[in-house]
């Protein structure tokens, strides 16, 4: 008579941590929170540093103001994946340098960019997406003006309706201990409209000076047609800012900083004791081949950003800005040329019908 042999389950010399009644229940309680937190409806938050994105960086001219003469020539060799070649020309500017030239790269799961500048500085900058919810950022930058290089590493995870990210910036252990930039923060979605952050600091320049740390808070409440949203600095600034779709084509926003309480002391990024407010109204307009921009501010500053649209592959840059307390102003005039195959021209418009994933940002 013929015996049977039955085979063991091999388990693993660690199933003793997973395998007992404590790693159970935890395991129960977490499985039913997921499942409770899918039926509220939430989504994803966004990340602390981005709570008023849409008044900081749509409507507001903090990344569009510049002076002088600019000329950038643009063009994308292909689409899929991404690969696009600038050269920038610039005249009479404070901030941007004579000539600039930046290559991109991107696909769905990786993103790579360089510049090279004419006074010799270079900056590049590279993320991955590991999966869908994990993506890493790194981002460096040489200059020969400056006596220290930047690094920073940043890995950020956006669940369904959370946001946490590690950043550290020019980390080091070549002095014998961690020096350097710790920034941590988490935002979570409380419900379909409010969401609450935290955002901590950890700061040490060197072994010889004491860690400084910060802790700041964040809320944001979102609307069908508005946003508000506010974050309280460990430093005594209270920032604010609030952002309204009037129509299709018309955005408005607020953004007031005050400074009601001393600082940390100290001479490090903490220090200084400000006493002051500022409020500033910016007003953004769509067109059908152009985007105005406008602001003022409680100093009494007002700027103004026109971008214009005059062919496909030409846009016209207008800035202009006057302080009416320090009698100055700035004025600048760009022009922007952009180039790319008829195919290419082709395929872009077939790729805007898809619902593919764009580069990680």
């Amino acid at each position: 008579m013929a015996s049977v042999t039955v085979d063991e389950p091999v388990t693993s010399p660690l199933s003793f941590l997973t395998d007992n009644v404590i790693s159970a229940v935890i395991n129960d309680t977490y499985t039913n929170l997921s499942e409770r937190r899918k039926l509220l409806g939430l989504s994803n938050p966004g990340k602390v540093e981005d709570i008023s994105s849409e008044v900081q960086r749509e409507v507001l001219l903090t990344n569009y103001m510049f002076s002088g003469l600019r000329c950038d020539l643009q063009k994308l060799f292909s689409l899929s994946p991404v690969f696009r070649m600038q050269h920038g020309f610039a005249m009479g500017s404070n901030v941007l340098p004579p000539w600039q030239l930046l290559a991109m790269y991107g696909n769905s799961k990786m993103l790579l960019q360089g510049t090279f500048s004419s006074d010799q500085s270079v900056s590049a900058m590279g993320n991955i997406r590991w999966t869908p919810k994990w993506v890493t950022k790194t981002q460096t930058q040489i200059d020969p003006r400056s006596p220290q290089t930047m690094l920073q590493i940043e890995n950020e995870y956006n669940g369904d309706d959370f946001n946490a990210s590690l950043k550290a910036i020019n980390p080091s252990i070549l002095e014998g201990g961690i020096t350097g930039i710790m920034i941590g923060d988490y935002m979570q979605s409380i419900t379909p409209s409010l969401s609450l952050g935290l955002e901590g600091v950890w700061q040490r320049q060197s072994l010889g000076q004491k860690p400084e740390t910060a802790l700041s808070y964040a809320a944001r409440y979102r609307s069908t047609d508005w946003i508000a949203s506010a974050q309280l600095h460990a430093t005594g600034t209270l920032g604010a800012s609030y952002w309204r779709r009037l129509s299709e084509k018309v955005e408005a926003g607020v953004d007031c900083q005050l400074q009601f309480a001393p600082g940390m002391g100290g001479a490090g990024m903490f220090g200084g004791i400000r006493k002051e407010g500022q409020t500033t109204v910016g007003v953004k307009y769509n067109f059908a081949t152009s985007v105005y921009r406008a602001q003022i501010d409680s100093n009494g500053k007002v700027g103004c950003v026109l971008e214009k649209r005059v062919a496909p592959a030409i846009t016209f840059n207008f800035a202009a800005e006057i302080d009416q307390w320090k009698n100055t102003h700035k004025l600048g005039l760009g022009v922007s040329l952009e180039g790319a195959p008829e195919e290419l021209e082709q395929q872009m418009q077939r790729t805007e019908m898809q619902n593919e994933m764009p580069p990680p940002n």
